[in-house]
């Protein structure tokens, strides 16, 4: 299970780092930096995927996600009593740095921009500059099990962290390129663990929305991002164990309707029957929040759980009476799977509290995204270390 997740120089999250429970609720005002938040635990899977560049490329490279204030925030700046401001020199290097450890290991990125001189018309990607990956719960030189520092890659042998002898390119990072559970399991472990990593974000739901069209007919263990092949998804717990589990969220949200998958030609398609009604709805007749239900239903359905479900205001367009329903859903998951929940609805985040939930209530100071209430005895153990 994921315990810490931390994130440092990227957008609004200047230095972030707080613990997660089996169900986690982030919670805060609009634009203190929740979907920033979503976006860092993209990140972190993009980086198990090999495709960090690329990610940050698209969003308009490293220097428009990087934090925009000053590097150090003073008291006097907090009280008002001076201007916020640079220092006119940087102490630390441009960097924006994530990592998250688990109950027995941790891993950490730091990326950086190349150095003046160097001989690349690539000069606006970043570069990786180090990477670790080491026993839980804290990043410490005892505790590194394979380290990067820019190229040079180090893994511990019995007693001492030995140099592999070959180099790692500045845009490749080590859960791509040391994936081998044989010959490196420690890096191949936390690879497993963030390529397990799920992300549902808000689903499309109007009239022309992928999950409302009738699908090719084979079994789907896991819903796509989309929702493009729901009716497939649906299908395959209809045909598992979590086929009682489902038809009870759905009826508990629609006072006991019944999703069905018709098929026709190997084509399925959704509908759903309701008590009182003369015929089936087809899910082109469905409304959005219906429909958006039974999206986040068949995601939290899995037969194939994820380590970690990530969700991004799941509440999006859904009536205040279903949201009792979504967070029994919500709860019932988090006894299967680990789960995040990113949400500015009060009436969700009363029906997720609960003995097994961790709340994280984001603010905002002078730009910067905060954890409500955390100080220096409350906030969790993390060490960033040093290029």
């Amino acid at each position: 299970m994921l315990k810490v997740l931390a994130v440092h120089g990227y957008r609004s999250l200047r230095d972030v780092v707080f613990e997660l429970g089996p169900l986690t609720v982030v919670t805060g005002a609009n634009g203190v930096g929740k979907s920033s938040l979503y976006r860092a635990f993209g990140l972190l899977s993009d980086a198990a995927r090999g495709q960090l560049i690329a990610s940050l490329a698209r969003a308009g490279g490293l220097s428009s996600v990087l934090w925009a204030g000053p590097e150090f925030v003073s008291g006097a700046m907090i009280r008002g009593e001076a201007p916020v401001q640079g220092t006119g020199r940087r102490k630390a290097p441009i960097s924006l740095t994530l990592g998250f450890a688990t109950e027995h290991l941790g891993y950490l990125i730091d990326l950086g921009l190349p150095q003046a001189g160097d001989r690349t018309m690539f000069f606006r990607d970043p570069e990786i500059k180090r990477e670790a990956v080491f026993a839980a719960p804290e990043l410490r030189p005892s505790s590194v099990l394979v380290e990067r520092n820019r190229s040079t890659v180090k893994v511990r042998s019995t007693t001492a962290l030995a140099d592999l002898g070959w180099r790692l390119p500045p845009h490749a990072g080590l859960l791509d390129e040391l994936s081998d559970p044989v010959a490196y399991p420690d890096v191949a472990a936390v690879r497993d663990e963030v390529l397990s990593w799920r992300f549902y974000d808000t689903f499309r739901v109007d009239a022309d929305a992928p999950a409302r069209r009738a699908v090719v007919g084979t079994r789907t263990q896991v819903l796509a991002a989309d929702g493009s092949d729901l009716p497939a998804a649906v299908r395959t717990i209809i045909e598992s164990a979590w086929a009682r589990p489902f038809a009870d969220a759905v009826a508990d949200a629609f006072d006991g309707a019944t999703v069905q998958v018709e098929e026709a030609s190997g084509r399925f398609e959704l509908t759903m029957r309701q008590p009182g009604m003369l015929r089936e709805l087809a899910a082109s007749e469905w409304s959005d929040g219906t429909l958006r239900y039974v999206l986040m239903a068949t995601a939290l359905h899995s037969p194939r759980p994820p380590s970690l479900l990530v969700l991004n205001e799941p509440e999006t367009s859904l009536h205040p009476q279903v949201l009792p329903a979504l967070g029994r859903l919500i709860k019932d998951a988090a006894t299967r799977t680990q789960v995040v929940v990113i949400t500015h609805s009060a009436a969700l985040v009363a029906e997720l509290k609960g003995r097994r939930t961790a709340s994280v209530e984001l603010t905002k100071r002078l730009g910067e995204t905060l954890v409500a209430d955390q100080g220096l005895l409350t906030r969790p153990r993390w060490n960033w270390g040093s290029r």
